[in-house]
């Protein structure tokens, strides 16, 4: 497989995934948490904190692999 200046990486789109995956994750802990009473948050705090991880992860995949972005 030729790398030229058009061809896009796999990763690029899988960034892109995983960045949409940590919003709604994100979207869906923090709405459980306003949903749930004060005293059950403890196991309602993960989602907030794994769509946290998802949204930084993807967003550097996007970063690295973004098609107008020079390689070394």
């Amino acid at each position: 497989m030729r790398s030229g200046k058009n061809s896009l990486s796999v990763w690029y789109f899988i960034g892109w995934l995983v960045l949409i995956y940590g919003i709604l994750i994100l979207g869906a802990g923090s709405g459980l948490l306003a949903v749930q009473s004060p005293t059950s948050t403890a196991d309602r705090e993960v989602g907030i904190w794994w769509g946290a991880l998802l949204m930084v992860i993807g967003v550097a995949y996007v970063w690295c692999f973004h098609p107008g972005r020079k390689r070394l």
